[in-house]
């Protein structure tokens, strides 16, 4: 089965930068979109970011146009989440999740998710 593990979130300045990292294991990506989605204290969880399984195609959220940046290395079977020009209300927990899908990507229908990486923006 599909495991998903997130790393890179941490202690931020505003309009610093941070890398994250989502590692699969048990299976391939092939075949397989991942999103970026966050959740930050008090408010629902949302889509970020999203991945077409081959990387053809991205998808980004209004808050993350033209900041984020979302990149896949399937041989290594490893997404990326570049996040720049980082905000304060870009705090949240960030997990990535994947689905079997075709075509575009969107937000919603993800099977298997990563337990998470704080991501803090603070001065």
């Amino acid at each position: 089965q599909l495991q998903l593990v997130e790393s890179g979130g941490g202690l931020v300045q505003p309009r610093g930068s941070l890398r994250l990292s989502c590692a699969a294991s048990g299976e391939t990506l092939d075949y397989v979109a991942i999103g970026w989605f966050r959740q930050a204290p008090g408010k629902e969880r949302e889509g970020v970011s999203c991945i077409s399984w081959s990387g053809g195609s991205t998808n980004h959220a209004d808050s993350a146009k033209g900041r984020f940046t979302i990149s896949r290395d399937n041989a290594k079977n490893t997404v990326f989440l570049q996040m720049d020009s980082l905000k304060p209300e870009d705090t949240a927990v960030y997990y990535c999740a994947g689905r079997r899908q075709f075509g575009l990507c969107g937000f919603g229908g993800y099977d298997y998710w990563g337990q998470g990486t704080q991501v803090t923006v603070s001065s």
